[in-house]
């Protein structure tokens, strides 16, 4: 396996530099040094780190050379039966060894930790612009690319934003360094030396098209297979449901074989690749082996220079392969550093300034308005035309309509998670003043989405997640208030029992209403329920939405639904059809309260 890794480095160093040519004939190399750049502003934050890699590398190579040849001196003394000279041997053995290992164990400790105090400085640096990136933008992206760019590449960049420049400097030291020794002791010798690297990539160049084809095609099948797995045990209610287990087992064993038979033909690929390269790295060191004995028979050289010789020969091939790969790591972090890019540097979340002014007002409540608004997710693609809605602390205000009508953009258009072409959507506070929603207000609103929110954890840490600090009475009250302190009692561990991802163990109408609880516990001044009280009963549809409002006079809240079932405790109704919000009459609505 180890050789395969070596092989493929190899061959990556010539595609990467007619990578790197074509960049430059095409215009796009001053990309990879706009990457670059970006990488090292992360670099510069930990310049002591670098010099600390740098010194680290150069001392250790520096030991290694020193110990290579100390041992060249020991092994002469050993055939020249100098026995005289047998403690200091033992001594420098001895210690030698003590030393490498105190030596390797420390810097392997500091190592891991700046490695890991550098990755999570990177990854909570992205991680907070990417929270911050504008909804619209943020989602153009799919959850699972983000999380790869958030995770591999962040991984890649954040590694050789420190290790980079030191690699170079240690790789040429050691090349240069062990060159030297070399050649102080025999100049044909370092020549032969030196080739033997270069013969090594030259005769592995032609493999480069066919092992490149052969990786991206295991890649290609490894991923459609994590797909169809992630997608198996995601869905895995729904198949059971069909009785179609089977189905997907032997879906299973036929990827598992599509993938098997490609990794067994990179593999047989791998092995002749690794004889021939091997052959000629044999032959490259009878080369070297009979030259050494060649001398040795002469007399040039003592049993301990030809150990030398050959130790260190296999050295300099090794530091030549840590130079040929530092091309395609250049060109891996560049293509990193260009995906994370793409995400930190998407427009921003609106703020305005001069947001947390209402703060003051949030016990009497704010008014939540839209005047005149038209939006669309893409131009040309109305979804809200010459549009207005009004609701005021004490208020149940609902928008009702089909599905895909728009009911949930105005969600998102109060939390300023979007915001409107043309017109304005705003909060006002008791005193009059105004301000448009921006990320800064958000804080203003607790909000129940659509689907199934609950997370794997016991009911109270997903209650926590509104309020951390809130006493088991505060949770009890909110559980009251959403109507599910009723279930959640007669659970064995009450609100510390265990439940599964998405809900598992609740039905429905029981996840829901935990989520309510959650957002009664935050106590905004503006509660949004979105279809969050689809899986309840008429009857504790009603009853959570009085106890919401009879516990907190002030609170606005905002409901949509395409059930009219509480439209007789609404202050007012909006319609949401055709891309307009038209208020209904008191009629109109107790019509459809009545037909339902």
């Amino acid at each position: 396996m180890e050789n395969n890794v070596k092989e493929a480095q190899k061959n990556n160093y010539f595609s990467s530099l007619r990578e790197l040519n074509r960049r430059r004939k095409d215009g796009t190399f001053k990309e990879i040094i706009d990457d670059w750049k970006w990488i090292f502003s992360y670099s510069g934050r930990y310049k002591p780190a670098i010099v600390f890699y740098v010194l680290l590398g150069v001392f250790g190579t520096t030991f290694g050379l020193a110990a290579s040849i100390a041992s060249k001196y020991l092994i002469d003394i050993i055939t020249g039966y100098r026995l005289e000279k047998l403690p200091l041997l033992i001594v420098i053995m001895v210690g030698s060894e003590v030393f490498s290992l105190l030596f390797e164990s420390i810097v392997n400790r500091i190592s891991a930790k700046l490695s890991i105090n550098i990755n999570n400085d990177i990854q909570a640096d992205i991680f907070d612009k990417i929270v911050d990136a504008d909804w619209l933008s943020i989602n153009k992206y799919s959850n699972g690319d983000i999380l790869n760019r958030f995770n591999q590449d962040i991984s890649t960049v954040s590694s050789n934003a420190i290790n980079w420049l030191p690699t170079i400097i240690i790789a040429l030291y050691k090349f240069i360094a062990t060159f030297l020794v070399i050649l102080h002791y025999n100049a044909v010798m370092a020549l032969i030396a030196l080739a033997s690297a270069p013969i090594l990539l030259l005769s592995s160049s032609f493999l480069i098209k066919k092992q490149r084809n052969y990786g991206k095609k295991v890649r290609e099948m490894s991923s459609k297979l994590m797909t169809f797995e992630a997608e198996t045990f995601y869905n895995f209610d729904t198949i059971k449901s069909f009785g179609i287990s089977s189905l997907y087992s032997r879906k299973m064993r036929e990827w598992q074989k599509k993938y098997k038979d490609i990794s067994l033909d990179y593999n047989m690929f791998s092995i002749k690749t690794n004889v021939f390269l091997s052959v000629i790295s044999m032959l490259v060191g009878f080369g070297m082996f009979g030259y050494c004995l060649f001398l040795l028979w002469g007399g040039s050289i003592t049993f301990g220079t030809m150990t030398l010789f050959l130790q260190q020969g296999s050295g300099l091939s090794a530091s030549f392969n840590n130079l040929m790969s530092i091309v395609p790591n250049f060109l891996s972090s560049s293509v990193s550093a260009h995906r994370i890019r793409e995400l930190v540097e998407l427009p921003k979340e609106k703020h305005i300034e001069g947001s947390s002014a209402l703060d003051e007002f949030a016990a009497d409540g704010f008014k939540v308005s839209m005047r005149n608004v038209d939006f669309a997710y893409i131009e040309g693609e109305t979804v809200l035309h010459s549009s207005d809605f009004d609701a005021a602390p004490g208020e149940i205000v609902a928008l009702i309509g089909a599905s895909g009508e728009g009911k949930t953009t105005i969600i998102r258009l109060i939390l300023g998670l979007v915001h409107p072409v043309d017109g304005s959507v705003s909060v006002t506070s008791s005193d009059g003043r105004e301000v448009m929603m921006n990320a800064d207000t958000r804080h203003l609103f607790a909000y129940v989405p659509q689907g199934n929110t609950i997370l794997a954890g016991t009911i109270e840490e997903n209650l926590r997640m509104a309020k951390e600090d809130a006493s088991e009475a505060e949770l009890i009250k909110a559980l009251k208030l959403a109507c599910a302190w009723e279930f959640v009692e007669k659970l064995p561990n009450g609100i510390r029992s265990n439940i599964g991802e998405r809900g598992k163990g609740l039905s429905e109408g029981q996840a829901q209403r935990i989520a309510i609880a959650r957002a009664i516990l935050r106590d905004a001044p503006v509660l949004l329920l979105d279809e969050a009280t689809s899986a309840l009963d008429v009857a504790t549809e009603r009853r959570v939405l009085r106890n919401i409002i009879t516990s907190k006079p002030n609170k606005t809240c905002i409901v949509t639904t395409h059930r009219p079932s509480v439209l007789n405790m609404c202050k007012r109704v909006y319609r949401v059809m055709d891309t307009r919000v038209t208020e209904l009459t008191e009629e109109e609505s107790a019509k459809m309260a009545m037909d339902f």
